[in-house]
């Protein structure tokens, strides 16, 4: 991907402490491009921004910081990507406070991404909810949408693996600099999604976890996707957040339904209480999708076969059964049968219940 040239001017703005998102906006509208900011006299400047700013904004320690992260740009597969740059995620162009730039580092075709989802949820998720996630994210993903969480523990990395099992892979949007790995127990899945997907973030580098940061974080996850799907969620917590982003920036909110009994499932009771879609497919998600239209990677209607053709049906009789009963019955991998369920349910012949159980439907 080829840098702009004048990126350096757009990262001393940017890395500069005191000029914040809403001065550079308006710095840019007043003024046009980085350099013409930057080229005006400080005296000139001193009206528009905070004292502290104009002191820092030609020290040192910002042009250090903007050589490194120029130096972080040149690395293959990494890219700094600008409000004006063609590649700028259009999604992001709706929202209310579009980030002035966004590290990546990844598959760069994916800020182009023709459709997107976002699947959020706990990070305290229940083994169904991870389930739940992955398949959802797998499926949805097959029909062409991108799925686009926050690589947290639980409910996002799930998203994640199952947004990576599709060709419309998967977008990771970070709460810290993109050179750091956060949570560390996610470090293989953040390499994975750099080398198969794309991690996105628009904090500078090096920039560590912070609870500040998160929040700005989730409204990015909700404005790159045409909807929010939340999976297990407290009545407290970040993806509600980001679901109200999402509802606020104008897209869909879907939410997974749960027991009455559980935590995990309030927050998503409340989502539809208050209005969000009810979810029980993924049929159900690209039915409220204004405007898109499966893609070329797969549609999520697999195509009938006659039921000699069906050798794990014949195993599951119509009795709730679970995946190492199917194995056991089957003699079949643990894989093929997850993929074989996969498949039945996205064809309407078998449901997914829960605990982890499937039913065979008539």
């Amino acid at each position: 991907m080829t840098q702009d040239p004048g990126l350096a001017s757009w990262l001393q703005l940017t890395l500069t402490p005191g000029f914040g998102p809403a001065t550079i906006r308006q710095l840019l509208k007043q003024f046009g491009l980085p350099e013409n900011v930057l080229a005006l006299k400080r005296a000139e400047l001193a009206r528009l921004a905070p004292a502290e700013a104009l002191r820092a904004l030609d020290s040192d320690d910002v042009a250090r910081s903007v050589e490194h992260a120029l130096e972080w740009a040149s690395r293959p597969g990494c890219a700094v990507v600008t409000l004006a740059d063609e590649n700028y995620p259009k999604a992001l162009l709706e929202i209310a406070d579009p980030p002035t730039l966004l590290y990546a580092r990844g598959r760069m075709e994916l800020l182009g991404a023709p459709a997107a989802l976002a699947i959020v949820g706990s990070r305290n998720a229940t083994t169904q909810g991870e389930r739940d996630a992955e398949r959802f994210a797998r499926a949805l993903g097959e029909a062409g949408l991108t799925i686009v969480s926050g690589l947290a523990l639980g409910i996002d990395a799930a998203a994640h693996r199952g947004g990576l099992a599709a060709k419309a892979s998967t977008i990771a949007v970070l709460g810290t600099g993109i050179d750091i790995t956060y949570p560390a127990r996610n470090a293989a899945l953040f390499e994975e999604i750099a080398a198969k997907g794309l991690l996105l973030s628009e904090f500078p580098l090096g920039t560590k976890a912070a609870a500040q940061n998160f929040p700005r974080r989730n409204r990015l996850i909700s404005g790159l996707a045409q909807g929010c799907l939340v999976v297990e969620a407290a009545p407290a917590s970040g993806s509600l957040i980001t679901a109200r982003a999402a509802a606020e920036q104008g897209r869909e909110v879907f939410a997974l339904p749960g027991s009455i009994h559980s935590p995990l499932a309030k927050g998503c009771h409340a989502l539809i209480k208050a209005g969000a879609k009810l979810v029980e497919s993924a049929e159900d998600v690209l039915a409220e999708l204004s405007g898109f239209r499966r893609s070329g990677f797969a549609s999520t209607s697999a195509p009938q076969r006659t039921t000699g053709e069906e050798p794990l049906l014949a195993h599951m009789g119509f009795d709730p059964i679970d995946v190492d009963s199917l194995c056991a019955r089957s003699a079949m991998p643990a894989e093929q049968v997850n993929a074989e369920l996969l498949r039945l349910e996205l064809a309407g012949r078998v449901a997914a219940l829960p605990g982890g159980f499937f039913q065979r439907l008539s």
